[in-house]
């Protein structure tokens, strides 16, 4: 910027005093430069509804403010920059801060405490009119006859003070908040509930006072707008590199310096270097280039010419000035009185930045009041726009207030192994975070899990009470394996509590925190996924969190402070994963929900598949939905939910309907997270994805169980779409992150999945009949028994299919690579699709190093393609009307997990972890009531079985032998819920016909739909690709060199669409993982910086009091 005010001044060479109107133009466009790119960012952010009008009385105050800064902004820098010298062109900015300097003692005088920033501030007021006071003298004394001097001067001194109101908000925020004037509070929350309809109009109203001096000055001062279109291409490419680095750094500028702050780097990446700048600018450039050279060509007296380039060697090679001369230079000759001035008043004013209280990822509207940044003084503006606080001697930092979270994982039939992992992880995070350590206070957890289908009958009983529980329960909490502990401790009998649902054991691990396993009895309340996450919505939400206060106000925080980890049973995650999670909704009031990176685990062509797949739809269509609008689904085996939006109108309660019509079982049971997701949605909650919040779940290995789960999660997911779609108006209006070019694009996303079977012949590459043969015949045939046999038969077709289509697929890829090679060509239609995806994928991989070894399961994912959306799609559809879960639907067997080998193949897949054996305290719930009582601990058959007959009396329970709740009105609450909610559903024959002929009805319905829209999708392509000749788009044929071979490629008008539609939707998506992966890394190196060191961990002590009843379920303390 100082090179442009350079250009301009009069006594530059490097333009002719006729093309000044082109620097003076190119100052105007930097003063601009940042106006019109809040107004595209407010224009856009109207689009979304949440643009409000202000009052007159505000409209007309922030506007009258606006006018005088953009007014004093040109006329310094337009007016009379131009006509000053360089060095005090580079301090008078400094010299902007003379308005916040005397605010802030304004502010700090009005508050009711004692501050410790007061007496800077007003030496920082003091010190910066010294500076404009030796500035006047300065220039006066120099020439006290010349009036353009004094003109230039004054209006340097007016502009200054008028940039100087810019920041006026930061301080009347504050003076509003210690003031009794309901005038100033109604107008800071006005300006804050209309800002983006204000920044419009400021954006505005500067563009136009900026053009409009500009316009003036050039005729008054006697210059030609001619000249502009006439410069010759030297000036021209001197002044285009000269503004394009100036509008491009400043941009940079800013925006490293709020990812700085976000990062916690405040000190040493953003105040110093904003201090530093302009000593850096005049100690490098000014003083020794410009003011040695000229003093140094006055001192020849014309007796010798000399270049700069001689200069520099004479400097070089031998300075003869001594310490004195230099000094004598400096402080002098130069305005350096003023220039010091401003400068140490800058500091002081700013000196309370080095206090400021900041939290990880800060929101940038609360690390700046103002979302314009100023180009023409970058370092000034982004210093004296940071918010500013009252800051006490005594004033402890502020923190969230503590959090508290649930982990509620659900298990349904998982083995061994798979249980494990959740186990392990809790235990990780209890060492994370102990409950009774004082250092840690940012959130508390209780962990409750879960347990499905946990009982089954006593053979040979009769009794509703003798029921056992089921193996896979047993084999994760009575098989523990000896050698696996470092200690080896006596394990007591294991008791179970009795509840109206089942049983349940509430455990104390080694560092406080509380894990409540609840096994649930199917014949006593409703099992299955979605009934469990009911169960403990209620149970945590509806009743723990509503009956723990009294005060609506307290409630509303708590609420709004208490957060769900929902969990699936085989879940490994580490405890960073969850403080990413907790970071977002923590940080972001209307986040309802957030999810991190699903890695799939589990060995397999299978498997390898799913890895890449997986990870090409969080990398590119996970991070798009969360850049250009909302993510839609947040998966149920890693995310974690706000309680605020999960208690919101029609969410919960919604979430917790039975379903009664057919569509019911397909979008509320196939896929539960992701219609909890569209509740959430449609009531304005947004859905977040954290890249770097890393979580691991076993992945089906077997052909049948991917098709079988994937049969569900198709089905759900477009009908969730089709929902979202339907209710686009509302949904656009009522949440801030939809919008409606955002539900375009989700429009183009859908129709592309439906569309997908017949898009693949066009991919292939194949006209003509081998086209139709292709898109017809075998899914006709695949389709058609699709309808006749069961479903096992149809996997195993589809299997079998799905080889003979990867060899299919591994051909004419290959053909189309030989293809590009014979015809030297990369501009056919397959060419392009192959070439953009392997390109788009490659980058994408190398922008997560960490992942980067998925790229090699990418080819296989290429051979899978017509399996996955073709032969996959075909099944999903047809078998619509199954709406059982397809996956561990039956338990497993007795023999078929043993502890030992499992605890040995899962230590070495945790980094051969060592484990300590540690005798957890468990609270057990007495109270003259049935209870689960554990038999004969070391026998061979080891059951847990209900009886009547057990009963253990306690007269007076201890302290720590009972959790302080009232069990009796938990349990009365608790009955009350599962009679509303969660009664077991009735077997009713009669209905079950009835939805199973709805079903039916329904497939065959969305069916025809489905497969109608290929065909004409198919008949049109066909038609067009047999009349080539007269209906096409022609394209000029290039080699691989680019150069134009003189023919021409003939692609038909669908299959250009084709293109054109995946090319935009994955420029989108690539565009948007960019973003995505820089805003991920700027929250990780954030949460580096400030989570505490995990400390080395001490030897647990064993201090176990005679009176306690303690026993062993979980029993593994991990180091890692």
């Amino acid at each position: 910027f100082l090179l442009l005010i350079t250009l301009s001044n009069e006594g530059t060479k490097t333009l002719p005093a006729e093309q000044k109107p082109v620097a003076l133009l190119c100052i105007g466009c930097s003063l601009i430069a940042s106006s019109v790119l809040l107004l595209q960012k407010s224009i856009w952010k109207a689009c979304y509804k949440s643009s409000k009008v202000p009052v007159k009385t505000t409209m007309a105050l922030v506007l009258f403010f606006e006018f005088i800064v953009s007014l004093g902004a040109a006329i310094l820098t337009i007016v009379a920059m131009p006509h000053l010298d360089i060095v005090t062109n580079v301090t008078i900015l400094n010299g902007v801060a003379v308005l916040s300097a005397l605010l802030q003692v304004v502010t700090q005088c009005t508050a009711k405490e004692r501050n410790r920033f007061l007496a800077p501030s007003i030496t920082a007021f003091i010190l910066i009119l010294l500076g404009y006071v030796l500035f006047l003298v300065l220039y006066i004394m120099k020439d006290p006859t010349g009036i353009k001097r004094g003109i230039w001067v004054g209006l340097a001194v007016g502009g200054a003070f008028l940039v100087s109101f810019n920041w006026w908000e930061n301080y009347l925020r504050l003076i509003s908040e210690n003031s009794s004037s309901v005038f100033l509070k109604e107008l800071c929350k006005d300006v804050r509930r209309s800002q983006t309809m204000l920044h419009i109009l400021s954006s505005l109203l500067r563009i136009v006072v900026t053009a409009c001096v500009l316009g003036a000055y050039v005729p008054l001062a006697k210059m030609d707008w001619d000249i502009v279109t006439s410069i010759p291409r030297r000036e021209t490419r001197i002044i285009a590199i000269i503004i394009g680095v100036q509008l491009v750094s400043s941009a940079l500028c800013h925006w490293f310096a709020v990812a700085a702050c976000k990062m916690h780097a405040l000190r040493r990446c953003f105040i110093l270097p904003l201090y530093l700048a302009s000593l850096a600018v005049m100690a490098l450039l000014i003083i020794p280039v410009i003011v040695y050279y000229q003093d140094y060509r006055i001192s020849l007296n014309g007796t010798e010419s000399i270049n700069f380039t001689g200069y520099c060697n004479v400097v070089v090679d031998g300075r003869n000035q001594s310490t004195l001369q230099y000094l004598k230079l400096v402080f002098v000759n130069c305005p350096s009185g003023s220039a010091v001035s401003w400068w140490i008043g800058l500091v002081l004013a700013t000196l309370h930045l080095w206090y400021l209280n900041m939290y990880r990822i800060q929101r940038t509207q609360d690390l700046f009041i103002r979302r314009l940044y100023e180009g023409a003084f970058i370092e000034q503006s982004l210093l004296l726009n940071t918010r500013f606080e009252i800051q006490t001697k005594d004033k402890i930092k502020k923190t969230f207030e503590t959090a508290m979270v649930y982990l509620c994982a659900t298990m349904w039939h998982e083995t061994y192994d798979e249980m494990l992992n959740i186990i392990i992880s809790i235990f990780r995070l209890d060492k994370y975070r102990p409950k009774n350590d004082p250092k840690f206070n940012d959130f508390t957890f209780e962990a409750h899990i879960y347990f499905d289908d946990a009982f089954k009958h006593v053979e040979g009983s009769t009794s509703n009470y003798q029921r056992i529980l089921s193996f896979y329960v047993n084999s994760i909490f009575t098989n523990i394996d000896e050698k696996f502990f470092k200690k080896q401790q006596q394990i007591p009998d294991q008791k179970v509590i009795n509840t109206p649902y089942g049983g349940r054991l509430v455990v104390i691990m080694p560092h406080g925190n509380n894990i409540v396993v609840h096994f649930k009895d199917k014949e006593l309340i409703r099992h299955k996924k979605r009934w469990s996450q009911v169960m403990y919505l209620y149970y945590l939400l509806g009743w723990k969190l509503m009956t723990k206060y009294f005060l609506k106000a307290d409630l509303q925080r708590e609420k709004h402070n208490t957060y769900l980890l929902a969990l699936d049973g085989d879940t490994d995650f580490q405890p960073a994963a969850v403080m990413l999670l907790i970071d977002r909704l923590r940080m972001y009031p209307r986040v309802g929900a957030a999810c991190g990176r699903i890695h799939p685990t589990g060995s397999g062509p299978a498997v390898w598949f799913q890895k890449f797949e997986y990870a090409i739809s969080h990398w590119l269509q996970k991070t798009a939905e969360h850049v250009i609008g909302c993510v839609l689904c947040s998966p149920g085996c890693f995310s974690l939910f706000r309680a605020e939006a999960l208690m919101d109108d029609n969410v919960m309660k919604r979430y917790s309907t039975k379903s009664m019509e057919a569509s019911h079982y397909i979008q509320y049971d196939q896929g539960e997270d992701r219609w909890l997701c569209t509740l959430l949605l449609k009531q304005g909650w947004r859905v977040e994805y954290n890249a770097a919040s890393d979580a691991y779940t076993n992945a089906p290995e077997d052909f049948k169980e991917l098709y079988n789960q994937r049969r569900r999660w198709g089905p759900s997911t477009m009908a969730n779409v089709v929902d979202l779609l339907g209710s686009t108006n509302i949904i656009s209006k009522r949440n801030n992150s939809i919008s409606k070019p955002f539900m375009l694009y989700q429009l183009f996303t859908i129709t592309s999945a439906i569309l997908a079977p017949r898009s693949l012949s066009f991919v292939l590459n194949m006209n003509g009949s081998a086209a139709l043969v292709l898109a017809v015949i075998p899914p006709v045939i695949y389709l058609g028994l699709c309808f006749k046999l069961k479903a096992d038969t149809q996997i195993t077709i589809a299997a079998i299919l799905s080889v003979i289509y990867a060899f299919l697929m591994l051909v004419v890829s290959m053909s189309i690579i030989g293809s590009m090679v014979k015809d030297r060509t990369i501009l056919t239609p397959s060419s392009i699709f192959v070439l953009s995806m392997a390109m788009i994928y490659t980058i994408t991989a190398i922008m997560h190093p960490q992942e980067i070894q998925l790229v090699f399961h990418g080819f296989l994912y290429i051979l899978c393609i017509p399996s996955a959306y073709l032969l996959l799609t075909i099944y999903s559809m047809v078998n619509m009307n199954n709406v059982s879960w397809g996956t561990r639907e039956s338990k497993p067997a007795a023999g078929a997990s043993k502890p030992k080998a499992n605890i040995t193949q899962q230590t070495a897949q945790k980094g051969r972890y060592q484990a300590e054996m540690s005798l957890l305290s468990c609270h057990l719930q007495y109270n003259t009531r049935p209870v689960l009582t554990k038999l004969n601990q070391r026998s061979g058959e080891e059951q847990v079985i209900v009886s009547q007959e057990n009963l253990i009396q306690q007269s007076e329970p201890q302290p720590q032998n009972t959790i302080v709740e009232d069990i009796r009105i938990q349990e009365e609450e608790q009955k009350e819920l599962q009679d509303k909610y969660l009664q077991p559903l009735s077997d009713d024959k009669e209905k079950q016909k009835k939805i199973t002929s709805d079903l039916r009805d329904l497939r065959n319905k969305i069916n025809f739909a489905f497969f109608i829209m290929n065909a004409l999708w198919l008949v049109a392509t066909f038609t067009l690709q047999l009349s080539e000749a007269s209906i096409s788009i022609k394209l000029p044929k290039v080699n691989l060199e680019l150069e134009y071979t003189g023919e021409d490629v003939q692609i038909d008008p669908i299959g250009f669409m084709f293109i054109l539609g995946f090319a935009i939707s994955v420029l989108i998506q690539f565009v948007a993982m960019l973003y995505h992966r820089i805003y991920t890394l700027i929250h990780y190196v954030a949460f580096l910086e400030t989570e505490p060191k995990e400390q080395k961990s001490e030897k647990e002590q064993l201090n176990v009091t005679s009176h306690k009843k303690v026993f062993t379920t979980i029993t593994l303390l991990l180091y890692y």
